[in-house]
């Protein structure tokens, strides 16, 4: 068999979709960006608090990444068959249950706030500071839901453009705003974190509107309409539950387990907390690509399966996986390259700046690894029917690993952040090898509809 098919309409529809979602993701980063360096710039221990704070959200988005990916690898082969009906209700299923999770979330986190935060640190002014801010970002989660729900649908039936243009107009509402209200510019009171918190629920609102226009006048494909949300199809919800729940399962425990890792190193010391959420906000940056990837990867396996050309998904996987390695070194370069020039622009101690830089050279390696088995096991193995392998691979490595090494390393011997962020990432790297062997047994592909 042959490294590189020669099917052109391949490479168009994979490079199409994965540079139009990267860039989304380089727009939907550089908020958490613009946030980083705006809220540095007003206090260290703004920037801390916020990044605490927002592994609540980052929780969210887990679980509502999991929904839409089971979504996603229904629709896809729906998509595959064109049958419209089909993918309406399981887009009406996807959004419902997001939905009750963030309503679920946003009671937790309005009436217990302060209990939350204080599982992830124990700094007494970075508690207090977070819990301003999450009494009012927690407004946003119903509308973040609703939104990337919607675009997970329409991404499934390759339309991804509006994505990148819901992205665009939420990053300048909200580095507007945060110009605005954390600095008290324009006039506006100087409301630090709480500024910052307006500011992205204000972006969020924005999301939700612009995608619901969209649905409403524009969408050609799903065409979305309000009467589809009246009734559920129990059966189809059924089915939806058997492949989602490996799906939603996994990706909520990798948010669990970033929460704990934030934990770990948030009990280290605030200059730790800074230092990781400024060296993790980089390497999103950086690494979109290798996410894309994953994302387009799971729309043309999907569609090509539910279309039954499987002789097709089994050349594609060979070239995919040779792209993913170019996109895995080029992006581990860069990495290393850029990430001292990126610190430069934000205002933190020196001693912060060197503890960022230093886990960012960390990053540049395990890229590799996230680079190659993040779009195998999620776009090729879990996108092609075969989701509870994903599940299992990361209770194995995240949670019988590298999570029990780095509280061992932190809190027993009490090595330095580096080595126990090292730790921490350590899994990507041997997630790599398992991935390589599954993709290239075959044994991965499931007809689901």
């Amino acid at each position: 068999m042959k490294l590189f098919v020669k099917d052109k309409s391949f490479y168009k529809t994979f490079f199409s979709l994965t540079i139009i979602l990267a860039l989304q993701n380089i727009v939907i980063y550089s908020v958490n960006l613009a946030d980083n360096i705006m809220l540095g710039g007003y206090k260290q221990i703004s920037l801390s608090a916020v990044a605490l704070a927002n592994q609540i959200q980052f929780l969210l988005q887990m679980i509502v990444l999991g929904i839409g990916g089971a979504m996603m690898i229904l629709i896809s082969q729906y998509w595959g068959k064109q049958e419209l009906d089909n993918i309406k209700k399981i887009t009406n299923i996807g959004i419902k249950t997001s939905i009750v999770v963030a309503l679920v979330l946003t009671l937790i986190i309005f009436f217990f706030p302060h209990q939350v935060v204080l599982l992830l640190t124990n700094e007494s002014e970075i508690i207090a500071e977070s819990v301003s801010y999450l009494k009012i970002i927690c407004f946003s989660y119903v509308f973040f839901a609703l939104t990337n729900s919607i675009l997970a649908a329409l991404r499934s039936v390759e339309t991804v453009k509006i994505g990148f243009i819901v992205s665009v107009f939420a990053l300048t509402i909200n580095v507007f705003l945060n110009y605005v209200l954390i600095y008290g510019n324009l006039g506006a009171p100087e409301l630090g974190c709480k500024g910052a918190a307006i500011a992205t629920l204000s972006a969020r609102i924005s999301e939700f509107v612009i995608t619901i226009i969209y649905c409403k006048f524009f969408d050609k494909k799903i065409k979305l309409k309000l009467s589809d949300f009246k009734k559920l199809d129990y059966n189809l919800f059924k089915h939806y539950i058997r492949i989602g729940i490996p799906t939603i399962a996994s990706d909520f425990l990798w948010g669990i387990a970033m929460g704990i890792q934030t934990a770990i190193l948030g009990h280290m010391g605030a200059e730790s907390i800074a230092a990781n959420s400024i060296a993790i906000t980089i390497f999103q940056i950086i690494t979109v690509l290798c996410y894309a990837a994953g994302n387009s990867t799971s729309v043309i396996i999907g569609k090509n399966i539910g279309k039954g050309n499987l002789n097709n998904v089994k050349e594609y996987v060979k070239t995919l996986q040779i792209l993913y390695l170019i996109i895995g070194f080029a992006t581990a370069l860069t990495l290393f390259l850029s990430n001292r020039y990126i610190l430069s622009f934000y205002n933190i101690s020196e001693s912060t700046k060197l503890l960022a830089s230093k886990f960012s050279v960390v990053l540049s390696i395990s890229v590799l690894g996230t680079a190659y088995e993040y779009p195998t096991l999620v776009g090729i193995v879990r996108g092609g029917g075969s989701p509870k392998f994903a599940l299992i691979n990361d209770i194995i490595f995240m949670w019988c690993f590298s999570l029990p090494a780095a509280l061992l390393a932190a809190f027993v011997f009490n090595l330095s952040p580096v080595i126990v962020f090292a730790i921490i990432k350590s899994d990507q790297i041997f997630k790599s090898i398992v991935a390589y062997f599954k993709v290239n047994k075959g044994n991965w592909i499931r007809q689901l509809t």
